[in-house]
């Protein structure tokens, strides 16, 4: 059973999906910066100041002006603007997936597609010799 185990772990795809899950934790944090410090801020900017991280409903507990302020006061809230900025993390990775994904399969196609190579000059030959003998056969 061990055996069967090691030869299961070892097999390409396996390794793959472990060095795809380690990668993708790494880019959640660079999308997560991303969306944080360069996204937000402009929209922040050109929607006169507005940090959707900030934007909150207060069900119960008083208003706080920040969400900070709200969970330090233990207020229930509905955090929407942290949902917002999920909603664009989400965007972007699934963008950079895609370009990701059709530029492998551009790659294929391309592989696929491209002209069988040339016979080597030995097969070329030996075409010849055929051809000639089938030629003296008629």
């Amino acid at each position: 059973m061990f055996d069967e185990f090691k030869k299961f772990a070892m097999r390409g795809s396996v390794i793959d999906l472990a060095v795809g899950v380690v990668v993708g934790a790494s880019f959640t944090s660079i999308v997560n910066s991303l969306v944080k410090d360069v996204i937000t801020p402009p929209i922040g900017l050109l929607t006169g100041g507005l940090d959707f991280s900030n934007l909150f409903f207060v069900l119960k507990g008083g208003h706080p002006a920040t969400l900070a302020e709200a969970q330090k006061l233990g207020a229930i809230t509905i955090n929407y603007g942290v949902f917002i900025n999920t909603i664009f993390q989400f965007l972007i990775v699934a963008a950079v997936l895609f370009l990701l994904l059709h530029q492998i399969n551009r790659l294929k196609a391309q592989a696929a597609a491209a002209p069988p190579a040339a016979p080597p000059e030995d097969v070329l030959l030996l075409r010849e010799i055929r051809d000639a003998l089938k030629g003296q056969k008629q």
